[in-house]
């Protein structure tokens, strides 16, 4: 009797193996055969699940984003404004191994994103909805009466997500100079400045 093959269950190893390839090799060491080769498959077998290297690519991008969702709605469960707003932000930092592995995934497709096509397409859209949902909870807390508004929120909203990524990349690139308590301080700190002193109302 021949062996059925669950296709959902292959896919996802080949993607496992391409975030692998990906975090150790860099996004250009990807290859279809070096990810062939990690997922213990042939070329071939792969050409049966995915269209091409930006495919698979491109399945590992949407799987990481899927990850971070999931553990955000847990996160932000019973939580509005202001709070809210600091567990968002913060569980885009990279402050544990689980992050900083998703941060590099995230920086390592930049430069290929870059060059256009889905894979650009893709990071846009995505980081509409993170900019969308940091833009909703600034507004709920300048309604709370949780930050002082002296400023336009939007300004705000890119300020925080400038922060996100240039600490972040930095700490990929610097972990001696920015361990993650530093991280943590920084974004404190300017979570902290837009305070009210007044508090909730």
């Amino acid at each position: 009797m021949p062996k059925i093959v669950d296709h959902e269950e292959r896919r996802a190893e080949v993607v496992a193996a391409a975030r692998r390839v990906i975090l150790r090799d860099g996004i250009e060491g990807a290859t279809t055969r070096a990810i062939a080769k990690e997922a213990g498959y042939s070329n071939g077998v792969l050409t049966h699940y995915f269209a091409d290297k930006d495919d698979i690519l491109l399945a590992a991008l949407r799987t990481s984003h899927r990850r971070i969702v999931t553990r955000l709605k847990d996160k932000l469960s019973g939580r509005t404004g202001l709070a809210a707003l600091r567990e968002l932000l913060m569980d885009n930092l990279p402050l544990d191994a689980e992050r900083a592995g998703e941060t590099a995934l995230e920086v390592g497709f930049w430069g290929r994103s870059l060059a256009g096509g889905t894979l650009l397409d893709v990071q846009r859209e995505e980081a509409a909805e993170l900019r969308h949902l940091v833009r909703s909870l600034l507004g709920a807390a300048a309604s709370a009466g949780e930050i002082a508004v002296h400023e336009d929120l939007d300004d705000v909203t890119e300020r925080l997500l400038a922060l996100v990524d240039g600490l972040s990349l930095h700490r990929l690139l610097y972990p001696d100079r920015l361990p993650p308590e530093t991280l943590a301080r920084l974004m404190t700190a300017e979570l902290d400045r837009l305070g009210s002193r007044e508090g909730p109302r």
